[in-house]
């Protein structure tokens, strides 16, 4: 399985440091600047697991996780923001994120293990449908 990942963030220097951080730990990564951009890349490229910063231009990332939702259900959404607040956190859950990480970040471990969860998610399923594939020739 490709480990595709899509980062979503308007700041460049936050947005560049993170794709290079996951395409050291062997991922193949994709920036966009803002949700309008992610959903353009997005119709183009299955996306496994979405990092979206909240806080962005044009479409926000509450909107960008609203559309995914609707249109990609199957990815898994990690939202980060600097502005720390229940109302965020909340909405991020309502919305169907797989979580909400608070930047500044300390180390990136916090945010790795939700992508490395994300990343199980997709395996898990994909295992239980080549189980079902097995199963279908059968009695």
């Amino acid at each position: 399985m490709t480990r595709r990942i899509l980062i979503v963030d308007d700041e460049a220097p936050i947005r560049d440091s993170l794709a290079r951080h996951f395409r050291l730990l062997g991922m193949e990564t994709e920036t966009a600047m803002d949700g309008e951009d992610a959903l353009e890349k997005l119709a183009k490229v299955p996306y496994r697991v979405v990092v979206s910063d909240i806080m962005m231009p044009r479409l926000d990332g509450m909107g960008l996780l609203r559309q995914m939702r609707k249109e990609y259900p199957m990815t898994r959404a990690i939202m980060i923001t600097g502005y720390v607040s229940l109302e965020n956190a909340l909405s991020c859950m309502q919305k169907g994120a797989d979580t909400c990480i608070f930047k500044p970040f300390q180390d990136l471990s916090e945010l790795d293990q939700a992508v490395e969860d994300a990343f199980a998610f997709h395996e898990r399923w994909e295992r239980k449908l080549l189980e079902l594939r097995g199963m279908k020739g059968r009695p």
